[in-house]
């Protein structure tokens, strides 16, 4: 069963940090390419969703790599996955108490 793969606004702004963050550094192609590779494989999760680790803190979440440099942060729901957060090069997050 496919389910849609949907970027909460956090993850939107995430990948709009990326984005700024490589083309200072990499210049405009390389950015484009790898964010819209990190994109397409966000939308691969619609098929094989039930990935990665579950996270201590929150068991709803779960956390994959990608390319050794980012943590894509997501949830498993019926009708759809859910990207909440996407963490570039190791960055440490406080996670809000539940």
């Amino acid at each position: 069963m496919n389910r849609a793969v949907v970027l909460s606004d956090a993850a939107e702004d995430d990948i709009a940090e990326i984005m700024e963050y490589l083309l200072e550094r990499a210049g405009e192609k390389v950015a484009r390419n790898y964010v819209d590779a990190l994109i397409d494989y966000c939308q691969s999760f619609e098929t094989f969703p039930e990935r990665g680790l579950r996270s201590e803190q929150n068991p709803r979440l779960r956390l994959v790599g990608y390319r050794r440099r980012a943590t894509i942060v997501f949830t498993v729901e019926d009708e759809r996955i859910t990207i909440v957060r996407i963490f570039n090069r190791g960055r440490n997050v406080e996670w809000p108490e539940e």
